[in-house]
């Protein structure tokens, strides 16, 4: 299911596990190249899916800078 954030997709990663599998032995010969074909497939997946963050910019909201502690 598509959410508001245009580009996301609602899903568990055993589903999205079960998918990849699912096609990988439609268009494999053996179970050997299936299981490689999905993990391939879900590295890119992930890969692309994933943001980079600035750590610095994630925590400096939070992080309250003491030169002391209680």
């Amino acid at each position: 299911m598509k959410s508001q954030h245009g580009n996301r997709i609602d899903t568990t990663l055993g589903e999205l596990i079960a998918a990849a599998s699912e096609v990988a032995f439609e268009y494999s010969a053996n179970d050997k190249d299936a299981y490689r074909l999905a993990r391939l497939a879900l590295i890119e997946l992930l890969k692309k899916a994933t943001r980079p963050i600035d750590v610095q910019d994630e925590f400096s909201d939070t992080v309250t800078r003491k030169t002391y502690l209680h």
